[in-house]
């Protein structure tokens, strides 16, 4: 882990969806190339309704877990979390400004688990087995509070994924579509 030692760092909790990425006109799934799925709906309606609030030139990415994939949620409070906000200049903004923007346009953040000095011991207690939105945890992500340009994100982001995580022989897009949960 070298590079976090010495900075702040937020330790968000790794949601199981599917990596989603909104312009200012268009959206896509993990590839540009992504095409049609029944999952993908509600992002793109989402999207429709305020991409034009998007700066051109930005990306906003998060996880869009309308779909259960291996964990099934059950008390969500949207169904597309951000987790990173991207500006003109391919900068990763810093994660406060990610907080005001999503707050801007009307977006959940994916929650934050915790935020201070790099500490393993403490970053590795946030995996506790069992999502803030019902069901089992998938893991979490470590990132840099501040800022950084996209060369550096390698420096700049990690993640954890519980042992185990995909237990099945078949994709999560070749099933029908069970719909995650929203909380009551």
């Amino acid at each position: 882990m070298d590079g976090f030692e010495t900075q702040e760092v937020i330790v968000l909790e790794k949601l199981d969806g599917e990596n989603t990425s909104l312009y200012k006109d268009a959206i896509h799934a993990r590839s540009l190339s992504s095409g049609h799925h029944p999952s993908r709906t509600w992002v793109k309606t989402l999207q429709g309704s305020m991409g034009y609030r998007i700066p051109e030139g930005w990306r906003i990415c998060g996880e869009n877990v309308y779909a259960c994939h291996s964990i099934h949620y059950t008390a969500l409070t949207s169904y597309f979390y951000v987790f990173s906000i991207w500006n003109e200049k391919n900068e990763c903004l810093s994660w406060d400004a990610t907080v005001a923007w999503c707050k801007k346009l009307g977006l959940a953040h994916v929650p934050v688990l915790y935020r201070g000095p790099y500490n393993e011991k403490v970053i590795r207690s946030c995996y506790n087995g069992t999502s803030l939105f019902g069901g089992i945890q998938e893991g979490y992500v470590l990132r840099l509070t501040d800022a950084f340009h996209y060369n550096d994100f390698s420096k700049s982001v990690g993640k954890f994924v519980r042992k185990d995580h995909v237990q099945s022989n078949q994709h999560w897009m070749t099933h029908a579509v069970i719909p995650n949960k929203l909380a009551k």
